[in-house]
């Protein structure tokens, strides 16, 4: 056999060595690599799952404000208007008929007018 056709037995060359560790290295890193994208997809979801359910919970508080908010309004007396008295409503009448002779009111103003105090 000729020097050059004969191979070593047992241990690999040196160039088959560096192969084989940049194989190694080159793997690691792809799988690390993949590793680290997983975990920031993980993380940026979970950040907008949080921010998420913040938001429903500020929605939810203020639709529980305005629907307290109407429940204490629905809940309040209404206050009618004071009732005016017959001498009121007779001085309003009386300045409204002072307004028609004057000629600054019609007769179906004047009417208007009239019917509106003595409904109040």
């Amino acid at each position: 056999m000729s020097p050059m056709m004969r191979r070593r037995i047992g241990r690999p060359s040196l160039i088959g060595a560096a192969a084989t560790t940049a194989v190694v290295v080159g793997t690691a890193g792809a799988v690390k690599g993949k590793q680290q994208q997983k975990a920031a997809q993980q993380q940026a979801a979970a950040q907008q799952q949080a921010a998420e359910k913040q938001q429903m919970a500020e929605l939810q508080a203020s639709q529980e404000a305005l629907a307290e908010q109407q429940a204490k309004q629905s809940q309040a007396p209404i206050q009618a208007a004071p009732a005016i008295s017959m001498d009121e409503k007779i001085a309003q009448l009386e300045k409204l008929a002072k307004l028609k002779d004057a000629g600054i009111l019609s007769e179906e103003e004047f009417a208007a007018q009239k019917a509106k105090i003595l409904a109040g």
